[in-house]
């Protein structure tokens, strides 16, 4: 299928009358830079998901650029000698990236097949950081992964998380815990800004130090030539900032819809769960809706064959990420080959996610489980 042609796509962007109304007004003011409409959002952003600081960036990776880049100063070390951080080898690729461009090195470890995220069992000897990602929006295992970096004397680690699949999500650990977690605001995600992220923080060090680092290395508020450290223009824009409080505004009735669509694809697929492993909620968690994994059960198949009747059929389908250090060109410097993480890379063969956006109504999931039936009838035969 044309992409633009999908049946059922991945994410598109809906505008609500209050968005477009902040849009006409920004347009028509002549100033569109980062500006009052970016404050609004900031300070509604962090009420709304429970932080002290909410700073906004031109995007979810600049996000994580602009806060690694601000724990680096903290750690102490410049640029070139590239400390390292452990992040999830199977993740997607933003989240290698920002490190190595925040001149941090990513220390790639394995994750759990039942989670998709990294493992309790994460080894932090020699790293000064921990990104722990939150896969398809699950927060699960951040207690225990929590307990390793703040109390088994780790000696100075910061922690952050990356939430860009994650706003909303619950579980018994909290999220407003960790050092600094980021969001994206790309259309997929559950708060849509077109382009965007927000860094969060509890830590107003690291909040000044995020607003120095994504304006230049300036002061933070300040737009004057004085540049006290080495920055990026991250800034955002009013446009932008326009359409993500319209988008903020109606989150709880998308985060309401997505879990009920996610539910029923949930429910419409439980008859495939010899053939599919389903990621529901455990006890006392929610996962954040943002899009419906699924892994093949048996390891030795691919999950190609069924990629492509998904988009055969007009299923916008993506892949499940795989092992950034060992099935994606990009890292190969870093000297890893395959078999080095087992459940990142099987994951990468037999992985695959689609929507499960507010959007989606019963018969697409139907025609969704329909599409999928027909692929596990024809491949049984």
């Amino acid at each position: 299928s044309d992409k633009n042609n999908f049946k059922i796509p991945f994410g598109k962007v809906h505008i609500g009358a209050y968005g477009l109304d902040m849009l006409e007004e920004v347009a028509l003011s002549g100033n569109v830079t980062e500006g009052e409409l970016t404050e609004k959002f900031e300070k509604l952003f962090a009420v709304k998901f429970g932080w002290k600081h909410a700073i906004a960036t031109s995007s979810g990776t600049d996000a994580g650029i602009v806060v690694w880049s601000a724990i680096r100063e903290l750690i102490g070390r410049p640029y070139f000698e590239s400390p390292y951080i452990v992040t999830p080898a199977c993740a997607f690729v933003a989240t290698a990236n920002c490190l190595l461009a925040a001149g941090l090195m990513p220390h790639f470890q394995d994750i759990d097949l039942d989670t998709l995220n990294l493992r309790p069992e994460v080894t932090l000897e020699g790293c000064m950081g921990l990104q722990f990602v939150a896969q398809m929006g699950s927060l699960r295992p951040l207690d225990k992964i929590a307990e390793l970096v703040f109390i088994k004397n780790t000696g100075g680690m910061y922690f952050v998380v990356d939430a860009c699949e994650a706003h909303g999500a619950v579980y018994p650990y909290s999220i407003n815990n960790v050092d600094a977690a980021i969001y994206s605001l790309y259309p997929a995600h559950l708060c849509v800004g077109v382009e965007g992220g927000v860094i969060c923080t509890n830590d107003e060090q690291i909040s000044n130090l995020c607003r120095s680092i994504k304006s230049h290395g300036r002061p933070p508020w300040k737009i004057e030539f004085d540049f006290q450290r080495v920055g990026y223009n991250s800034k955002w824009s009013d446009l932008h900032a326009a359409v993500a409080l319209d988008s903020l505004d109606r989150f709880d009735e998308t985060f309401k819809k997505r879990r009920e669509v996610r539910a029923a694809l949930i429910e419409e697929l439980s008859r495939f769960e010899d053939d599919l492993f389903l990621y529901r909620d455990r006890p006392g968690e929610t996962i954040a809706p943002h899009a419906f994994p699924i892994v093949l059960s048996d390891e030795k198949k691919e999950i190609a064959p069924l990629f492509k009747h998904l988009v055969d059929a007009g299923i916008e389908t993506k892949s499940l990420f795989g092992s950034l250090p060992t099935q994606h060109g990009a890292f190969k410097f870093l000297g890893h080959t395959l078999g080095d993480f087992p459940v990142a890379e099987r994951v990468g063969r037999t992985g695959l996610h689609f929507s499960c956006a507010e959007y989606i109504t019963l018969e697409d999931v139907k025609y969704i489980g329909a599409t999928i039936e027909s692929y596990l009838t024809r491949i049984a035969k």
